[in-house]
């Protein structure tokens, strides 16, 4: 199943991820390699299974590759001016809403070609995709439910520290301690998270059932698969739909506080880092064809 995490880590290895130009081109140049075994790790492909979805990955980040490598670098152009300024929480949320914008493109390109392979999908590899979210459940209470409060606080503060550091360089102590005093605040809940996810797994596994029954149009799939993709964007519990707007809010005006935080040589160290990887997604554009 082609899920929106692997679309949205292509954009993180462009916008965050990765640090120095040879590290995000070898990373892109053999995504589509990672991105094959990511899937079959969850789906467990027969022979002609593989070489579809190899067919469909190499269509895809060629169609990527030529079509949204330019747009994504001149975002990165945007940003290199507005990091060495002070910003806001509408502003912060703007960045999110263009980033996400883009890869609601790439998705649905992506479930385009997924439609074609899903009816494919026999009861056993449903089975064996249950048992890989069971295993990935298993995974996300110990990472966020197991442990204590202070344990999963001091993970939750490390992974902020890590990827602000990815783009200004070394925080100081009062940064660090900002970054703490905002997580101890976040409204984020792990419970209600894990509630979602499982309920994003019961719809994505009702959906690949209802495509593998019978013959089912390749556009009648397309269509539920993107009407699943519209309830991962929407979630239909409005319970849920409220807390995710509130923990984007707090998100966007802690991004912005910490950003207001940060000396003008760590925005010229954001704005060079911006400005490798615009460079570096140009030459991954050039290479198109080639």
């Amino acid at each position: 199943m082609l899920y929106r995490r692997w679309i949205i880590g292509l954009l993180w290895l462009a916008l965050a991820g990765l640090s120095g130009c040879s590290a995000l081109r070898f990373g892109y140049n053999q995504a589509p390699e990672l991105v094959y075994w990511w899937l079959d790790g969850y789906v467990d492909f027969d022979d002609a299974q593989t070489l579809r979805v190899r067919d469909a990955l190499a269509a895809w980040f060629q169609w990527h590759r030529r079509t949204q490598l330019s747009d994504y670098a001149s975002l990165l152009a945007r940003a290199q001016q507005d990091v060495l300024a002070d910003t806001t929480a509408e502003r912060a949320c703007a960045w999110w809403g263009e980033v996400r914008q883009r890869t609601d493109v790439a998705f649905d390109r992506a479930l385009v070609q997924a439609a074609e392979i899903v009816p494919t999908l026999t009861p056993q590899q449903l089975q064996h995709i249950e048992r890989r979210q069971a295993k990935s459940n298993d995974e996300f209470r110990d990472e966020y439910q197991d442990a204590d409060d202070a344990t999963r606080q001091e993970k939750a503060v490390k992974r902020f520290v890590e990827r602000a550091e990815t783009l200004y360089g070394r925080l100081d102590e009062a940064q660090r301690e900002l970054v703490a005093r905002s997580v101890a605040a976040s409204p984020f809940d792990a419970g209600r998270w894990h509630r979602e996810r499982l309920r994003r797994q019961q719809d994505a596994l009702e959906v690949l059932r209802d495509a593998t029954r019978g013959t089912v149009p390749t556009a009648q799939t397309a269509a539920a698969l993107q009407a699943w993709s519209e309830r991962l964007q929407h979630s239909p519990r409005p319970g849920y739909r409220r807390y995710s707007e509130q923990l984007t809010q707090f998100n966007c005006a802690f991004s912005a506080t910490l950003h207001n935080s940060t000396s003008a040589a760590q925005r010229q160290a954001a704005a060079a880092k911006l400005k490798g990887w615009e460079s570096d997604l140009r030459a991954l554009a050039a290479q198109n064809g080639r």
